[in-house]
């Protein structure tokens, strides 16, 4: 079941994504990280699913995106594809494991589309990846760009705030932009940059641009705890919370803490 909030039932495709960009429809994306939330997401009728690793912070409770590995990246893919039937799924590739060389890329991009079942991955980064991103297209796999405030890269840049102010930054996300869509990349993700450096990506290249904390796009990507409230402390400017399930869980599960110290819970209608 598509969802109802889908126009289309068809599953969503690399080429459907550049079809939407053409024709001015937004493309909506967000993170899902296991099976439960995966099915949850897709039957709302998102048109991609990202596996971020992102985990690491969400799901593992890490300060940045670097301690995750191919091992972990593959499980959750594992997980979110066994509840998806409509969205696109992309896997994020975890630090370390494309930054080496090309082969060593390419290697391990196959291995997380074999074992995961996931449709396309993504890589952050420009013309440092270039030969890498070249060899896994070449390997038939879809890849989605990722530029801007790249996480991988926290320590190089020692701080997540807005990036490609100067000038001189911005034309080299310009470069990198344009030089990921001659290569083949389907998509780009574009993270924490000045919303009029967005538009100008998005006018010069022919692929889908997705936003998050860049302004307006072809669509937007959050991650799916931080919209619907789940994590506290982590307010940024570009995040708007559609629900507030922090204080339903934590309600909920007191008030079963309350029923089970009480013996309400369970009934007579509750047991056998």
């Amino acid at each position: 079941m598509a969802g109802y909030l889908a126009s289309d039932a068809r599953k969503v495709t690399t080429h459907r994504l550049i079809e939407m960009k053409r024709e001015g429809e937004q493309i909506s994306m967000l993170t899902s990280y296991d099976y439960t939330m995966a099915q949850l997401v897709d039957r709302a009728g998102i048109d991609v699913i990202l596996i971020g690793d992102s985990a690491s912070n969400v799901m593992a409770g890490n300060m940045t995106t670097l301690p995750m590995t191919i091992d972990q990246m593959i499980y959750h893919a594992q997980s979110v594809v066994r509840g998806v039937r409509h969205a696109l799924v992309v896997c994020d590739m975890p630090f370390g494991t494309y930054q080496v060389n090309a082969t060593e890329g390419v290697k391990n991009a196959i291995r997380i589309m074999q074992e995961s079942g996931c449709d396309a991955l993504k890589l952050e980064g420009g013309v440092e990846i270039r030969d890498t991103v070249r060899a896994i297209l070449d390997a038939g796999i879809p890849v989605m760009g990722h530029l801007g405030l790249t996480p991988q890269s926290i320590n190089k840049f020692g701080t997540y705030a807005v990036r490609a102010r100067e000038e001189a930054e911005a034309e080299k996300l310009l470069s990198d932009a344009r030089l990921l869509y001659e290569l083949g990349c389907f998509a780009i993700v574009l993270e924490k940059i000045p919303a009029a450096l967005t538009r100008k990506v998005c006018e010069q290249v022919q692929v889908p641009v997705i936003g998050i904390g860049a302004g307006r796009a072809d669509g937007q990507v959050l991650v799916a705890q931080d919209m619907l409230g789940m994590t506290n402390g982590f307010s940024p400017k570009f995040l708007r919370r559609y629900a507030d399930l922090s204080a339903v869980i934590t309600d909920a599960v007191g008030q079963y803490v309350a029923d089970v110290k009480a013996c309400n819970f369970p009934g007579e209608s509750e047991s056998y």
